[in-house]
């Protein structure tokens, strides 16, 4: 079976790598496989991780909330709850 990093991964998945293990720090994603190589923690990834991984992505709204209220409420047909801004 291969195995992956998490650059190849993201690679895969049409990410950066960066992004991808943003995602699995912020807790957004399940971590695969951790190997520690002396001070080195490297995530190893199989072809069974990258294809969860791609079926969870669809489900994680990329931090642009105010995008996706819009879109959804467009599809719900209300209008979209916005934050005022508080005056310093």
């Amino acid at each position: 079976m291969a195995s992956y990093s998490t650059r190849e991964a993201a690679r895969k998945l049409g990410l950066q790598g960066a992004t991808l293990a943003r995602y699995i720090v912020v807790g957004k994603l399940p971590s695969p496989e951790v190997v520690i190589t002396g001070k080195t923690t490297t995530h190893r990834w199989t072809d069974e991780d990258i294809e969860n991984v791609r079926k969870l992505l669809p489900k994680i709204a990329n931090g642009r909330k105010t995008r996706y209220q819009k879109l959804r409420a467009k599809q719900k047909g209300t209008k979209p709850q916005t934050k005022k801004k508080q005056k310093p």
